[in-house]
């Protein structure tokens, strides 16, 4: 998820003085924010990195590791209590939203795009605990764009394997009559029929069915030997 925050926003976490991108819900630990911290300043080193937490100890607890310049922690929601009043080039909000029902991914989003930059971007997903799997939206402020997959590769079965790791707002859409069920269902065909290919590798036989889904999905290409597909939202989004 990181690399893909990097890569998609560089040009904007390159403009401005100092970017910010807010960690959401980082957990008991803080590594996820220094991780986003280090990933990012590859981009830019001006960039400064927020780590939010709603529990006061999980907040004192991360203040021993805000050594880093650019790098601080605080106590906050949804709101993003950005000190200053600024706005954030990137929210990240990592298994924060699997906590909360369905009806309450909308008001919440909502709530996040209105704490972006006019260019910032809200990444709000899911992973396993050990970084194998994720599923993620992808916001700008006037609404969601595009859903990512994203694999290791060399531990794949099937592509629906994801399904488990999907984004609330669609973690229970996975039925039949739904389309990400259908984008699920071709992509798993798409990665039988590229079976042959695993000879060469697992990037090269997910690059090949990439290639074959994109031909009745519209895609975001260009980040497959990454173990990642972007479809674009409207495509998937719940009926």
């Amino acid at each position: 998820m990181d690399r893909w925050i990097a890569a998609v926003q560089e040009s904007s976490l390159r403009r401005g003085a100092a970017p910010l991108a807010v960690d959401l819900g980082y957990g008991a630990s803080p590594w996820t924010a220094v991780e986003l911290h280090h990933r990012l300043r590859r981009v830019n080193p001006a960039v400064r990195v927020l780590g939010l937490e709603i529990d006061p100890a999980r907040v004192a607890a991360a203040q021993p590791h805000a050594a880093p310049p650019g790098l601080t922690f605080r106590r906050g929601g949804f709101e993003v209590p950005v000190p200053g009043g600024g706005q954030a080039t990137v929210i990240r909000a990592a298994n924060v939203l699997r906590q909360y029902d369905e009806d309450e991914v909308a008001a919440a989003w909502a709530l996040l795009r209105s704490r972006l930059a006019p260019d910032g971007l809200l990444v709000e997903g899911t992973c396993d605990e050990i970084g194998r799997r994720h599923a993620w939206v992808a916001l700008g402020p006037e609404g969601p764009r595009s859903l990512t997959l994203a694999a290791r590769l060399a531990v794949l079965e099937r592509p629906s394997d994801l399904a488990e790791r999907l984004p609330k707002a669609l973690i229970h859409r996975n039925v039949p009559g739904e389309p990400v069920h259908a984008f699920l269902a071709d992509l798993d065909r798409a990665w039988a029929a590229a079976a042959p290919y695993a000879a060469f590798g697992a990037r090269q036989r997910w690059a090949r069915a990439v290639g074959a889904v994109a031909a009745d999905w519209p895609l975001v290409r260009g980040r497959e030997r990454e173990g990642e597909i972007t479809v674009r939202w409207d495509a998937v989004a719940p009926r």
